[in-house]
């Protein structure tokens, strides 16, 4: 048994934009504490979704995130030696948290281009409800129907 819930830490706002979202972004992106890489990444994406797309690049940065963000998922829980996939709904954090990693992981696994070029992709991608990232929500919610005659083992 747990002795206490662990404090929340309160990520920064970013330097350009003042937001918080896109500040905690910028830390996923972050490798090896090079924030100042980072920040190159995420605005130079930014701008080429400002470029391409001429519209406000913040707003379709926090469109992306809630397009790519899970309602459901499955959690494996182990009842009398079977393990079941029990579907649980995901809370707004978790959602975003889980849409921000799966978006810098589909930009990091392509090839041939420069990390803000795959990333703007990506946002732009979410942002139009299409690519990886959305059809990985999707199986997720899918997986989670197909086991909802489990839900009752949610607690």
């Amino acid at each position: 048994m747990r002795r206490r819930k662990a404090e929340k830490r309160v990520a920064l706002p970013d330097p350009k934009f003042n937001s918080k979202v896109l500040g905690k972004f910028m830390n996923m992106i972050m490798q090896s504490g090079k924030k100042s890489l980072a920040e190159n990444i995420v605005y130079g994406a930014l701008e080429i979704i400002k470029e391409r797309m001429g519209s406000d690049p913040l707003e379709v940065f926090k469109q992306a995130i809630e397009n790519a963000r899970p309602l459901l998922e499955v959690k494996s829980r182990r009842i009398g030696g079977a393990t079941y996939q029990v579907p649980i709904e995901v809370s707004a954090e978790r959602g975003q948290f889980v849409a921000m990693q799966w978006i810098k992981d589909f930009a990091r696994k392509q090839k041939g281009k420069a990390m803000k070029e795959r990333l703007a992709d990506e946002l732009m991608n979410a942002y139009k409800k299409e690519g990886p990232t959305i059809k990985k929500r999707e199986d997720t919610h899918r997986m989670a129907e197909a086991n909802k005659a489990f839900a009752h083992y949610k607690w």
